[in-house]
């Protein structure tokens, strides 16, 4: 059986243009840490990482579950979309987005039978074949993210702000506020093949009551 996350996890990714409310329970990612412009080739490279290792860990799973006899055993899975968790840097212009001065977390969710032994050996393949400076900086960590509101973005990454005031609107209605200056993003769609206004992105932040 093959685990599809679009078909089985719906609650977390198939998200409306409409804002709601929900809990994120903990979750285990690889992930890695980067500083300014996600369009230069620092943050390419840094994505490159990420996927060859996600990919490396797939090949390596289905390999090891080859030898299972139970047919309601899951032996493949898809491999989950890249998300990115994004702060501002203290000094930058309030209302502004100042691109070079952001950080991030980037990552690759990992289903939960993914063990920290089978991340460590697909990594070790990995490196062999297809070499990255930055597969030293990825990490394998869970995440909670608990109490949030979440909304489908649909359109180039620049005019997320819109969303993010339907976000705002959501929760004041509701009277919650949001708890944290970073939010996370998960990319549906794959930036290189897609049209900007057709791009889609969950994008979600953490909220508490006022």
């Amino acid at each position: 059986m093959k685990h599809e996350w679009r078909k089985f996890e719906k609650e977390l990714y198939g998200v409306k243009a409409k804002p709601i409310f929900l809990e994120v329970e903990e979750q285990q990612f690889i992930t890695i840490k980067g500083k300014g412009n996600p369009n230069d080739q620092d943050f390419s490279n840094r994505v490159s990482a990420l996927y060859a290792l996600a990919y490396g860990i797939k090949m390596a799973y289905k390999q090891a579950m080859k030898t299972e006899q139970d047919d309601q055993a899951v032996t493949d899975f898809a491999v989950y979309p890249l998300e990115g968790l994004w702060q501002q840097a203290e000094d930058a212009k309030e209302d502004t987005l100042e691109k070079d001065k952001l950080s991030y977390t980037i990552m690759i969710r990992q289903p939960e039978f993914i063990t920290k032994e089978l991340v460590a050996q697909a990594l070790d393949r990995v490196k062999i074949k297809k070499p990255n400076s930055f597969y030293e900086s990825i990490s394998f960590e869970n995440i909670k993210d608990g109490k949030c509101i979440q909304v489908l973005h649909i359109g180039s990454y620049d005019d997320e702000p819109q969303s993010f005031a339907k976000m705002d609107a959501f929760a004041k209605e509701h009277g919650l506020k949001r708890s944290s200056d970073i939010h996370r993003e998960i990319y549906l769609s794959n930036a290189q093949r897609t049209e900007k206004s057709k791009l889609k992105t969950i994008l979600r932040y953490q909220v508490g009551e006022k």
